[in-house]
């Protein structure tokens, strides 16, 4: 097969979107199939980067500074989609890129499928301080975005889900994002590696080492973690938290700690380098999360892949995940945080390694790259079979209207300081408007 996978956030950007689209890549490689990234420009890309990723010219987004909108070159993607001669597109943004993707599927008439990755209900608040965009509009516009796919991959039972609450009519198929486990799995590490440091962050052996790996921002949640703390302490003082990253809300979250006079059982470590990752999780006795925004989060497949136990707010998703309690301990409401940490030290049996050896088949990238091609393949069929019972038909402009729908509601709200990016948008959009012209 032939893919083509839109995204506008791809490496040297880091998030975990672009870790899920290069494990994807990766996987459908190694099933011997052709895979083609359609991105935006970034000015850290190495000017001899990989000829099967496409560059979109684009400008940063206005609310989200680490998000690109693609603002010309629509043509030419199309040109190259043809000429690479494309059997499937498969979206993985909602933004310009996502447009782009399925504006080309359907000149080609090849299916399209989407990955829905963020709940953006939780992150709406950073769009001119949610004045622009409403919670309660999401549900709307993603409805619009989706009225054309041929399928949707859900990272999780939450996001299927949501999308049923949503109405979206595309087949929906639950495939959660599979990890690299070998990065993981790591046996070169040795135990006086991680004595190492442990003694660098300052925990004893005797010492409990509770570990929060992820970008620090509000909606991570990571101050319930630290408003539990104390309580905790007060049962058992031989527990440190270990915060590693960085992020909007990183000052805060200190000026907390210090607030709680907890800075001697609060280690904030910043940025490490992704090497360092599996060290972290392997010295660590828990992985701990308190988010509630999540679709489906790597970091806990992460850690399981380091043999580290969780302790995190559950969901649908990870009721799937924790279902042995040699995983880790799961809680349901905030007050019940410090309970859990506590019950996870004293009741976590040792890591039973049959049951974690199947676990991790089920969490690895190989059968996720496997399961989503599979649907792929269903797709496929179920495309074919319409085009020939539809030889005349031509869907593009009914598409068009999408394309040109929601771009053009969203720039036409006044957001102070997005001159730039609603300029590029409305370029986009006459761009596309010409074609039919």
């Amino acid at each position: 097969m032939r893919i083509g996978l839109f995204t506008d956030t791809y490496f040297p950007q880091v998030s975990g979107v672009a870790t899920s689209i290069r494990t994807l890549k990766t996987e459908l490689e190694k099933l011997g199939h052709k895979v083609f990234i359609f991105t935006t420009t970034d000015k850290d890309v190495n000017r001899y980067e990989d000829w099967q990723i496409i560059r979109i010219p684009s400008v940063p987004f206005f609310a989200f500074k680490d998000r690109r909108v693609a603002y010309r070159g629509f043509s030419n993607a199309l040109e190259i989609a043809r000429q690479y001669q494309l059997d499937i597109i498969h979206t993985q943004t909602e933004f310009s890129l996502g447009l782009l993707g399925i504006w080309i599927a359907k000149e080609l008439r090849i299916p399209v499928v989407h990955t829905y990755h963020t709940q953006y209900e939780d992150y709406v608040h950073y769009l001119a301080k949610g004045m622009v965009i409403r919670p309660s509009m999401v549900k709307y516009i993603v409805r619009g975005f989706m009225s054309d796919l041929d399928g949707v991959v859900c990272p999780s039972e939450i996001v299927y889900d949501l999308l049923v609450g949503y109405k979206i009519k595309a087949e929906k198929r639950v495939i959660p994002t599979g990890i690299d486990l070998a990065k993981f799995d790591r046996p070169e590490l040795s135990r006086e590696d991680i004595k190492k440091l442990r003694f660098k962050l300052g925990i004893a052996e005797d010492e409990v080492m509770l570990l929060s790996l992820s970008r620090i921002s509000y909606e991570k949640n990571i101050q319930a973690i630290v408003e539990a703390l104390p309580m905790v302490l007060e049962e058992n003082a031989k527990v440190k938290l270990v915060i590693v990253g960085d992020g909007p809300y990183a000052e805060d979250l200190k000026a907390l700690v210090a607030q709680l006079h907890i800075e001697d059982s609060v280690i904030f470590t910043g940025m490490i380098a992704p090497s360092d990752t599996a060290l972290y999780y392997k010295a660590a006795d828990f992985f701990i999360s308190a988010s509630t925004s999540e679709t489906q989060g790597l970091t806990y497949l992460e850690s399981l892949a380091s043999g580290t136990p969780i302790i995190a707010h559950g969901n649908l998703y990870l009721d799937n995940v924790i279902s042995d309690k040699t995983f880790g301990t799961l809680y349901y409401e905030n007050r019940d945080l410090a309970g859990a940490i506590l019950e996870a030290i004293l009741a976590t049996p040792d890591m039973d390694e049959k049951k974690l050896a199947d676990k991790l088949y089920e969490i690895s990238a190989e059968n996720f790259g496997r399961r989503v091609y599979e649907f792929y393949l269903d797709l496929t069929i179920s495309k074919d079979f319409h085009n020939d019972l539809n030889p005349e038909e031509t869907m593009a402009r009914r598409l068009a209207k999408t394309i040109v729908y929601l771009p053009g509601k969203i720039i036409s709200l006044p957001v102070s300081g997005s001159t730039r990016i609603m300029k590029a948008s409305k370029k986009q959009i006459k761009n596309i408007r010409k074609y039919w012209e």
